[in-house]
């Protein structure tokens, strides 16, 4: 599999980057999770998906046009926030739309020109939704954290100028399974209604998704990752638009 290296002293995470980057095209998590099985005995690093957690502040407040154009920017890593696009960027996965298409893409991207494109096209759909920055929309911020079975992460242990590191290898089909299973867990929070005690009634009603209409769009964000304790976290981030005010 291809390598690259990242530049976090505490982590390195090389990839390979080959494929088309589009979307899993399967049927169930059943057949991701295949697929993921078949991934591992060509490879890649058996990094598993284990839970979501709603941090103290999961969400922020969009409420003007130029907010949200800011963190679409901050997300895809462009405009200002290009100097942000390390060799790592090319693990985030991405919600893409294409106007023909019913349903949304998740697919990685491999330069600054396709993260861009994605941007121009979420400028279209937002032109389409015309949300209402007066009802609002929200950033939700949710942290996905990963596991390797048992006494496996010593394999991926190794020294990287002079700094103990991990390096985490996984192909594209594994790295967009992983996603499948973030945004999975992500449902079933709201099909279980489960409840969080430490958020306030209006966060938790936004947890279930209840006033909350459209996705405009959706980012794992792999480009800034943490290791410790043997498990591996990311930011899963949807930005919704609101039915109405809260």
């Amino acid at each position: 599999m291809d390598q690259q290296i990242c530049s976090r002293p505490f982590l390195l995470l090389p990839v390979n980057v080959s494929g088309s980057g589009k979307e899993i095209n399967m049927e169930s998590l059943r057949d991701v999770k295949r697929a993921m099985e078949r991934e591992v005995k060509k490879g890649s690093c058996p990094l598993m998906f284990d839970r979501l957690e709603f941090g103290a502040k999961p969400f922020q407040a969009i409420t003007s046009e130029e907010k949200l154009d800011e963190v679409l920017a901050w997300l895809l890593r462009i405009k200002s926030f290009r100097q942000y696009a390390e060799k790592t960027i090319i693990n985030n996965v991405y919600m893409d739309l294409d106007m023909l298409c019913k349903k949304p893409q998740f697919k990685r991207t491999h330069s600054v020109i396709d993260r861009e494109g994605i941007y121009a096209r979420v400028q279209r759909y937002k032109k389409r939704l015309q949300p209402d920055y007066d009802s609002g929309l929200c950033l939700e911020t949710v942290r996905c954290i990963f596991t390797l079975p048992e006494g496996e992460a010593g394999k991926y242990r190794m020294t990287h100028d002079g700094q103990e590191t991990y390096a985490f290898i996984m192909s594209n089909k594994y790295i967009l399974g992983l996603f499948t299973h973030c945004e999975a867990a992500r449902k079933s929070v709201v099909m279980d209604r489960v409840e969080f005690g430490h958020l306030a009634e209006q966060e938790q009603k936004i947890v279930l998704l209840d006033g909350v209409g459209d996705v405009l769009f959706q980012a794992l964000l792999l480009d800034d990752v943490e290791y410790g304790n043997d498990e591996l976290s990311a930011n899963l981030y949807t930005i919704y638009c609101f039915n109405e005010k809260g």
